[in-house]
């Protein structure tokens, strides 16, 4: 009987331990970090700090514009002179280049081959001293 008593409490007792017993929760409060949601004001400066400090934008200046007019139109000037100097010096060297037919020019260690194709003209442009080659393609409208 003391064996079938002690049977008993082993199986009784992980019963009450298992049986589900009344939930005791705590009601969850959010509470915001950012002042614009709603936080406290006092988290600005560190949220702002941390923000600057993850930051890996380096900001710079004005995207390669000057603020002042007159170096934008002067830097405008030069930019237009030595382009047109460069068509120049393209037309006396090299004539009018025709890129309708299949050509060749050797400029300095680089030799250019244009090849006009179906699909458009391609341009190699090949550094004789490296060896390196370059392709441009100009497709057809």
């Amino acid at each position: 009987m003391k064996r079938i008593l002690s049977y008993s409490f082993i199986l009784i007792i992980p019963l009450f331990i298992l049986l589900p017993q009344k939930g005791r929760a705590q009601d969850f409060v959010y509470t915001p970090k950012d002042p614009a949601f709603g936080g406290s004001y006092l988290n600005y400066s560190w949220l702002l700090n941390s923000a600057n400090a993850q930051n890996l934008y380096q900001k710079s200046s004005n995207f390669g514009f000057n603020q002042n007019p007159l170096q934008n139109f002067q830097q405008t000037l030069q930019e237009q002179v030595l382009s047109q100097l460069t068509q120049k010096v393209i037309q006396q060297r090299f004539g009018k280049i025709n890129l309708k037919k299949k050509s060749s020019y050797q400029f300095g260690q680089f030799s250019i081959n244009v090849i006009p194709g179906s699909n458009g003209v391609n341009i190699n442009i090949s550094d004789n001293s490296s060896g390196q080659q370059t392709t441009i393609t100009i497709p057809n409208f």
